[in-house]
Order: structure tokens, then C-alpha cells, then sequence
């Protein structure tokens, strides 16, 4: 296992990512651009806490880390339009929300 893989942060956010692949497997057909949207956001997070750990400098890694704060708040904003929507049950929305919580707190104080 490699160290970010050992990070909380990034196991809370697979963990995000695993929600949103069920989340966007249950959604009708015509919603292709707002499940990709948030597909890539979340992948984003998880590749971000990743390349951030690899870093050498506490700049850079810094850098990556605020890369996916950023993205993770995109998840979030994408997880609303689908409540909104009504294209997402409350529980998979609250648990959502909860595990984006967690990384952005993590992330904020790893800056």
C-alpha cells in the first residue's frame, strides 16, 4: 500500500467516489452531462489527495490539496442539483454530504 492510500482523507474520499458510482448508475438515461460532471469532480478529489502526498514540497503538495477541497465543494454543489432535480434519494444525498464534510475538513487543515 502506498502512504496516501494509508490517508484518511483519501479513504473517505474512494469511499465519496464508490457513493457517487452507485448514485450515477441509478440515475434515468438523459442526465449524462450531470453524472460525468460529477464522476470527474470526484475523481478529481481522490487523484488530487494522491498527486499532493507524491509532492516533495509542502508547496506543491499544498497546491493539490487545495485543488481537491475545490473540487470536493463541486461535488457537493452537483450533489443540491440533484436533490434539487430530485434525482438522488435523501439518504445517498445525506450520505454524501457527510463523507464531503469529512474531506474538506481534512484537506482544509492539511493546507
Amino acid at each position: 500500500m502506498l502512504s496516501f492510500q494509508r490517508l484518511d482523507v483519501y479513504q473517505r474520499a474512494i469511499e465519496f467516489l464508490a457513493l457517487v458510482y452507485d448514485i450515477v448508475e441509478q440515475l434515468p438515461k438523459g442526465h449524462g452531462d450531470r453524472s460525468d460532471q460529477l464522476v470527474r469532480a470526484a475523481e478529481s478529489v481522490v487523484r488530487n489527495i494522491a498527486e499532493g502526498a507524491g509532492r516533495w514540497s509542502e508547496a506543491d503538495s499544498s497546491k493539490h490539496d487545495k485543488i481537491a477541497r475545490g473540487e470536493a465543494m463541486e461535488c457537493a454543489a452537483c450533489l443540491d442539483v440533484f436533490k434539487l432535480r430530485k434525482l438522488v434519494a435523501a439518504p445517498k444525498y445525506e450520505d454524501g454530504i457527510r463523507l464531503l464534510e469529512g474531506v474538506v475538513a481534512m484537506l482544509t487543515k492539511m493546507m
